[in-house]
């Protein structure tokens, strides 16, 4: 079986799953808001972590929720911690109403993630040119970005347009972000809020990428197929595996 129809297998799985989800809701507001805060969570701490943050989930919980010091870990690591939760909270207030996801938008992202942590750069596109350790992607030198970033907005509304799927967008979004690279730092955190922004307004749920070695390895893997071969569809199968296994979760902390 090639590729593509692995991924439109797990496409027609992802709906399915997605339809299960849609007739439970409403849900109860209470028992959604203490799923929801337990995966944002989640969510910060994986995403911190794939970026090399040392703050475990306990920890993570305890800086975001409680305003806790933790002894021993650095002041950028709680403020990655306190920014990606209020990032969360952007895009899931951004994924309700109905203005246009554009440039603004991931300059505002972007802002957040970097608050008080590189106040020159935070919601700035780079002016210098970037190497990525590991990997064999030159990133664009800087002044061809304010091109690319106008022509990836227009791609994206293209997809739209052409009715391609969801998941498959989202993942275009995140891919297509990293591979410009519009930022001296906290490129992959905006990208992966980038993707769940759109994947929340489609009534989808945050995908949560693990920060194991393991799950690193894979992901980086597939990110350079993309850049380097021109070959997307080892990150597509990966965004949208881990878009099922997050309803699956999500449906069994409901007890479906």
């Amino acid at each position: 079986m090639n590729m593509n129809t692995e991924i439109a297998i797990l496409l027609q799985e992802c709906d399915t799953l997605k339809a299960r989800l849609s007739s439970l809701r409403p849900l109860p507001m209470e028992a959604l808001k203490k799923i929801e805060d337990a995966l944002a969570i989640e969510y910060t701490y994986e995403s911190n972590r794939i970026e090399g943050n040392t703050l475990t989930l306990q920890e993570t919980e305890l800086v975001v929720n409680e305003g806790v010091t933790i002894a021993g870990k650095s002041m950028r690591e709680h403020l990655e911690a306190i920014n990606h939760a209020e990032a969360i909270d952007y895009i899931k207030d951004f994924a309700h109403n109905d203005i246009e996801i554009s440039e603004r938008t991931i300059k505002e992202i972007h802002a957040l993630i970097l608050h008080g942590i590189n106040r020159e750069n935070a919601g700035r596109y780079r002016s210098v040119p970037v190497m990525i350790s590991g990997s064999r992607h030159i990133p664009p030198q800087p002044y061809l970005i304010d091109k690319l970033m106008e022509d990836f907005i227009l791609h994206f509304q293209e997809k739209k347009a052409e009715k391609v799927h969801p998941v498959l967008v989202a993942a275009y979004l995140h891919d297509e972000l990293v591979r410009i690279h519009p930022f001296i730092d906290g490129n992959g955190r905006t990208s992966r809020l980038l993707m769940n922004l759109y994947l929340l307004r489609n009534g989808y749920v945050i995908v949560n990428l693990k920060g194991s070695n393991e799950a690193k390895l894979a992901y980086y893997t597939a990110l350079e197929a993309s850049h380097i071969e021109k070959h997307p569809e080892a990150f597509q199968k990966l965004v949208v595996e881990a878009e099922i296994a997050s309803m699956r979760r999500y449906l069994s902390i409901l007890g479906e």
